[in-house]
C-alpha cells in the first residue's frame, strides 16, 4: 500500500493519511473510486484535465532571490515572483495539502548516478501519483533516500493574483535555489514533468552537462542519435525505432560518460496515434497502467484516439519498458548522429538537411517549428514560432549557455547534424500542403544513421544554404525538392522568402553570437 513518510521537513503538517510510493495498481483502484478516471478496453486509466489540457506558460514563475538571480534568463518564460509573494503562496499550498490524503513519489531524476537529481512529489491526487511514478526513476532504496528537489503539488487551489503576484488562479513557481516548485490551479499533469526538466536545465550546467529537449536511441553498432524538437515534432515516435534501442523519447543530458535519460517513463501525443505508424506506441494505450489524459472512451471503454473533442494534446504516460526495445540502463555512449527535428508550418524545408557546426548552432539557437494545436492554451492551429534550444519555455539560464556546451560536445565528438522537417509539404498547413510522409522520414534517418549518406550527392539549396541530399534510396526525390511538390514554384519562392526574413529578424536577439554563426543562416 505504500510506506507513510514525514512531511514535517516541508512544512506539512498533515492531519490524515500520507502514503509513499504506493503501488500503480492502488493508485488506478483509487483514481477510479474518486471519480477522476475510468478505465479503458485493456486496462488503461483515462483521466480528463478540465479545462487545462496543456501547459499554462503564462502561468510559470521564478523566485528572483539572491542565490540564483544573476544566473536566471529573465524572460516571458521566467517570469519573476517575489520571495515575499513566494512564501505566501507557499504558505497556502502546505496548510492546503495538511488537510488532504496524501500521495508521496520519491524518485530520481536522472540516469547517471553523477548527475542524478532525488525528487519528491507531494500529490493529494491519485493519477498524479500515477503519473509521477511512471515518468520518473524508481530508487533502488528508499531507507535513506532524501531529496534534493520537492514538488509540492495542489491541482486543486487557486491562486489569488492581486495577493499572491500571480496572473491568474493557476501558477508554476520555481524556487531555484531550494530546488523546489509549487503547482496549483491546473490538472494537466505535464506541468510536473516539464518543472522538474527545468530544474534539471539549471542545476546541469553547474556541473558541465549539457541538458536536452530531446529524444534518444542507439543502435546495436554502438551508434547514438539524439532528436531535438519542440512538442508534436515527432520525437518520441521517430526514436521509437525496431531497428533500434530506445534511451528515453524527451530530456536528456550529455555528460563525460555519453547520453543518459532523466526520465523512465514516455509521456507522447495520442492524437491520430495509429497501429500500422507507431505499433508498440499504439499497444501501451492497451496495458493496465497507461496513464491516457483527455483521450475520448465511450461507455464500453473504446478509445477514439483520433478524436480531439476535448484538445489535439491527447496524452499517454506509460513506462520506458513497455517499449520492447527499450535500452536497459537508460544511458548509451556519445551521440554519432544529431538531429534537429522541425515542424515547418510554412512548407519551405527540405524533409532532411546536412548542417556545418556553424549552420549547426545557428539553428540551435533560433530553434524553429510550428507550435501544433493544443499544446499550450490558446493555440488552436499550427502557427510558426522560434523556440531558442528547441526548449525555450524550459530554459532558466540564457540561451547562450545551451549553445555553448552543444559547441563543445560537437566539436569534442564530431557527430553529423542534421536539420529534418517533419511538418509540411507542398504548401503552407492548411494552404494545400500536407504533412511529410512518416514512412520517408523514417527512411530519410535511416540513410543518415546508416552512414548511407556519408557520400552521397548533394545541392546547396539557395534559400538557407544547407546541403540537400538529391537522392535517398526508398524516398520519392521529388519529395527531397520543395519547391517541386508546390503547384506554384513562384508561391513557394515568395514562402521561402519570408520564411527567411523571419529567421533573420528572430535571429538579430543574438548579436553577441560569433560572425561566422550569424553567417550560418538565410
Amino acid at each position: 500500500m505504500g510506506d507513510s513518510v514525514d512531511l514535517g521537513s516541508s512544512g506539512i503538517v498533515a492531519t490524515r493519511t500520507v502514503r509513499r510510493n504506493v503501488a500503480a495498481p492502488v493508485l488506478v483502484t483509487e483514481a477510479v473510486r474518486a471519480g477522476a478516471g475510468v478505465l479503458s478496453e485493456g486496462g488503461a486509466l483515462v483521466v480528463d484535465t478540465g479545462m487545462h489540457t496543456g501547459r499554462s506558460p503564462d502561468d510559470k514563475f521564478v523566485v528572483r532571490e539572491p542565490g540564483s538571480e544573476d544566473r536566471i534568463w529573465w524572460s516571458t518564460g521566467n517570469r519573476p515572483l517575489d520571495p515575499g509573494r513566494y512564501e505566501g503562496l507557499r504558505a497556502k499550498v502546505v496548510s492546503h495539502l495538511g488537510t488532504r490524503d496524501l500521495y508521496v513519489v520519491d524518485a530520481h531524476a536522472g540516469a547517471d548516478p553523477a548527475h542524478r537529481l532525488a525528487v519528491r512529489i507531494v500529490t493529494p491526487s491519485a493519477f498524479h501519483a500515477l503519473f509521477s511514478g511512471t515518468m520518473f526513476i524508481a530508487p533502488d532504496q528508499l531507507d535513506h533516500f532524501a531529496p534534493d528537489a520537492v514538488v509540492l503539488h495542489a491541482p486543486e487551489l487557486q491562486a489569488d493574483p492581486e495577493v499572491d503576484g500571480t496572473r491568474s488562479g493557476t501558477f508554476i513557481a520555481v524556487h531555484p535555489t531550494r530546488c523546489e516548485i509549487l503547482i496549483g490551479g491546473t490538472l494537466y499533469a505535464g506541468e510536473i514533468k516539464k518543472s522538474i526538466f527545468t530544474l534539471m536545465n539549471d542545476r546541469l550546467p553547474l556541473e558541465g552537462v549539457f541538458p536536452m529537449h530531446c529524444s534518444a536511441n542507439a543502435g546495436d553498432d554502438g551508434s547514438v542519435a539524439v532528436f531535438f524538437g519542440l512538442s508534436g515534432t515527432g520525437k518520441t515516435t521517430l526514436s521509437a525505432d525496431r531497428a533500434r534501442h530506445l534511451i528515453g523519447d524527451d530530456e536528456h543530458g550529455w555528460g563525460d560518460s555519453g547520453v543518459f535519460n532523466f526520465e523512465a517513463g514516455c509521456y507522447a501525443k495520442m492524437i491520430h496515434l495509429s497501429a500500422e505508424a507507431e505499433p508498440e506506441i499504439y499497444a501501451t494505450t492497451r496495458q493496465f497502467g497507461t496513464l491516457l489524459e483527455n483521450v475520448v472512451v465511450d461507455e464500453a471503454g473504446r478509445l477514439d484516439l483520433d478524436s480531439d473533442e476535448k484538445t489535439e494534446n491527447t496524452r499517454g504516460a506509460y513506462s520506458l519498458e513497455a517499449i520492447s526495445n527499450s535500452l536497459p540502463g537508460r544511458r548509451a555512449g556519445h551521440p554519432t548522429c544529431v538531429v534537429f527535428l522541425t515542424a515547418d508550418a510554412f512548407g519551405v524545408m527540405p524533409p532532411m538537411a546536412r548542417l556545418t557546426e556553424p549552420q549547426a548552432a545557428y539553428h540551435f539557437l533560433s530553434g524553429f517549428t510550428a507550435r501544433l494545436a493544443g499544446t499550450e492554451i490558446g493555440v488552436t492551429e499550427p502557427s510558426p514560432v522560434f523556440s531558442p534550444c528547441f526548449c525555450g519555455p524550459f530554459l532558466p539560464q540564457p540561451p547562450a549557455v545551451y549553445a555553448r556546451l552543444l559547441h563543445e560536445k560537437l566539436l569534442r565528438h564530431r557527430p553529423a547534424v542534421w536539420l529534418v522537417n517533419t511538418g509540411w509539404t507542398g504548401g503552407p498547413a492548411g494552404h494545400g500542403g500536407r504533412r511529410m510522409p512518416i514512412a520517408d522520414t523514417r527512411a530519410l534517418l535511416h540513410a543518415a544513421l546508416s552512414g548511407a549518406l556519408d557520400g552521397a550527392d548533394m545541392r546547396s539549396d539557395p534559400v538557407f544554404a544547407f546541403e540537400v541530399p538529391t537522392s535517398v534510396p526508398g524516398v520519392d526525390p521529388g519529395l527531397l525538392d520543395p519547391r517541386s511538390t508546390w503547384s506554384d514554384p513562384a508561391a513557394y519562392d515568395a514562402k521561402a522568402g519570408e520564411l527567411a526574413t523571419l529567421f533573420r529578424e528572430n535571429f538579430a536577439q543574438f548579436a553577441d553570437v560569433d560572425p561566422e554563426v550569424a553567417a550560418a543562416g538565410p
